[in-house]
């Protein structure tokens, strides 16, 4: 199993509705899924919750899966529904932590991205740009956010 990637995902709940592991976990099923997407979820409070067991193929970016580990924050749109980084402080540190601590677990992580940042290159330039999104998610640019330097 290698896993090179992290990909960081929002709920697309809107803010303030926290929901958990097990009620993705049944919106994954409904969808049919056989299990939750995501490895991990941030719940408001912080509180990271297990998803699929990191040792197993996520179903959470196309493509991606069998190299990466994918991680959601539960929120993403405003109060009017819209796109918008809805991430608690605590949610903010939580992620960094989980971050910091899988890259730690899984040296061969070299990059984490949004799941936006696996749209296609519609352009061929080698640069996905907003305008290529095929999703907002998870609203905020992950690429500035977290730099891998190894």
């Amino acid at each position: 199993m290698m896993r090179d990637t992290i990909v960081i995902h929002c709920s697309a709940t809107r803010v303030g509705h926290d929901v958990t592991a097990a009620v993705i976990d049944a919106w994954h099923r409904d969808r049919g899924f056989w299990s939750i997407g995501y490895h991990y979820v941030i719940c408001l409070d912080g509180s990271i919750e297990a998803g699929r067991d990191v040792t197993l193929d996520g179903a959470h970016c196309m493509g991606w899966n069998a190299r990466s580990i994918g991680i959601c924050y539960v929120g993403g749109l405003n109060e009017a529904g819209q796109p918008c980084d809805t991430r608690t402080q605590p949610q903010k540190e939580a992620l960094h932590k989980l971050v910091d601590a899988l890259c730690l677990t899984f040296p061969s992580v070299k990059q984490v991205i949004g799941h936006r940042d696996a749209s296609p290159d519609a352009d061929g330039n080698g640069v996905i740009t907003p305008n290529e999104f095929l999703k907002s998610c998870p609203c905020f640019d992950v690429k500035n956010e977290f730099i891998i330097t190894k």
